[in-house]
């Protein structure tokens, strides 16, 4: 079947218009129409730039700019129709363009291609995403100093292996993530300023022959710069690939953070309560209250690790400058990007919502001989032992204590006295979770006095 709408997009090469199959694996628009509004800017900005140097005129650029601002509220509003026939979000702009304004249209696409106008539009849509995936951390940041304020003092085991290790605080366990967070909004940030150039002007790979002013698009753009090397500019996705590879990292460390949601709701441990807007029951056991939502963040490093190793597997062996496989770098980025924001606006949810339950911490941190290591410790200070001998002597007592059924702080002085006699009463001082806690006084450590030095920092990083 003959397509004529096909024909006229591409001018006189091809007789015929594609066959059905090849217009469905070629066509974009079913995905890259949520690049409307960039390719729209980027139109608008190569128009006014294309009247300030004198390459079209005053009213041709007006009736462009004019037609571009309709087709945006009719996309926006929902009435534009979209064209399979007419590939991506590019022509099909541009043909609405031209039944809108009518000659004036065709001297839009003066001094560029498709390549640089996508490599432009992507660029800005993923610069766009990278700012909203900054607030949404941002947000997160903000909950979780929220919960460390709260319980900056609360003591809770820190594990290891799972195993309970030394007595933590909640707020010191809350701030770890905090940092976390951190190095991920950091990450975006510095990826943001690597993407913030502009390929527009790169034409098709080897610039052109106009002439344009890229400094001023550039700038209309919010770019910092034009990119310096055409045959670069429409083949690099970079910046794609550097968003998603801090994306993952990002998807990681919440996936982390719910598996600690989904242990610490459990009635195991009961150390939180979810709230019921982030959580579900079951079908069958009416008891149940299921951490769902902390359960469904772990799982979206899935999506979000595939869609990185996707683009690297599309890019890896491309040659310059662009390829038709470059059309596959914008599903997988879409799909990573609203699993990112969704996931970060659940955790942050979950985390602002969530209860604590101090004394199921306590009682935690009381059990498993979590000081032990500070037994060790008072034995170095006080005694003068080798640590290494030290060791051996707490873990005799341990084994001591598990024996008898009771934590380190119940053996009598005798019994301590039996496995080392020089023991005093003074080793008492150190074996409660509060004087534990309140002793790591090093800076990152987890005395209530660290971590609120520690919030207030960040309070003030975040504003």
């Amino acid at each position: 079947m003959t397509d004529k709408t096909s024909n006229a997009m591409w001018g006189g090469r091809f007789a015929s218009g594609p066959d059905a199959i090849m217009e469905a694996i070629n066509a974009s628009i079913g995905f890259d129409r949520r690049m409307a509004a960039q390719d729209i800017a980027g139109s608008r900005a190569h128009a006014a730039m294309l009247a300030a140097q004198g390459i079209i005129t005053d009213s041709d650029a007006e009736a462009i700019r004019e037609g571009l601002l309709t087709i945006l509220s009719e996309i926006e509003g929902g009435s534009f129709e979209f064209s399979t026939a007419l590939e991506d979000i590019h022509m099909n702009v541009e043909a609405r363009l031209k039944a809108l304004i009518g000659a004036p249209a065709g001297r839009l696409h003066t001094a560029r291609s498709r390549n640089d106008q996508v490599a432009t539009d992507f660029r800005l849509w993923v610069r766009d995403q990278t700012d909203a995936a900054i607030e949404g951390v941002t947000a997160l940041q903000k909950a979780l100093l929220g919960q460390a304020e709260a319980g900056a003092d609360w003591v809770m085991p820190g594990f290891t292996h799972l195993q309970t290790a030394q007595p933590v605080t909640w707020g010191h366990h809350m701030m770890a993530y905090v940092e976390m967070f951190g190095r991920d909004a950091a990450r975006l940030r510095d990826a943001r300023v690597r993407m913030n150039e502009c390929p527009l002007g790169a034409a098709a790979l080897a610039g052109t022959s106009f002439p344009i002013d890229r400094e001023a698009t550039a700038q209309a753009l919010g770019f910092d710069r034009p990119m310096a090397n055409s045959l670069d500019a429409v083949a690099d996705r970079d910046f794609a690939l550097e968003f998603l590879s801090a994306a993952s990292i990002c998807a990681m460390h919440l996936s982390r953070l719910a598996e600690e949601l989904v242990i610490w709701s459990s009635a195991q441990f009961r150390f939180v309560a979810m709230s019921d807007r982030f959580s579900t029951g079951s079908s069958i056991m009416p008891q149940k209250k299921n951490p769902d939502a902390a359960e469904l963040i772990r799982a979206k490093i899935g999506r979000i690790l595939g869609a990185t190793v996707a683009l690297f597997t599309v890019m890896k062996g491309l040659p310059m400058t662009y390829g038709k496989d470059m059309q596959e770098d914008k599903e997988q980025v879409f799909d990573a990007a609203d699993t990112l924001m969704l996931s970060l606006a659940a955790m942050e949810g979950m985390v602002r919502d969530m209860a604590a339950r101090p004394e199921n911490l306590r009682a935690a941190a009381s059990s498993g001989f979590s000081t032990a290591t500070d037994l060790a410790d008072w034995l170095v200070r006080e005694l003068g032992l080798p640590f290494r001998e030290a060791h051996h002597v707490t873990g005799a007592l341990v084994a001591k204590a598990e024996a008898r059924g009771c934590d380190l702080p119940e053996l009598t002085l005798a019994e301590m006295q039996e496995v080392h006699g020089e023991i005093s009463e003074g080793v008492f001082s150190v074996l409660g979770v509060d004087n534990s806690v309140a002793s790591r006084t090093c800076y990152g450590g987890t005395a209530p006095a660290q971590v609120r030095a520690q919030i207030a920092r960040w309070r003030e990083l975040l504003g």
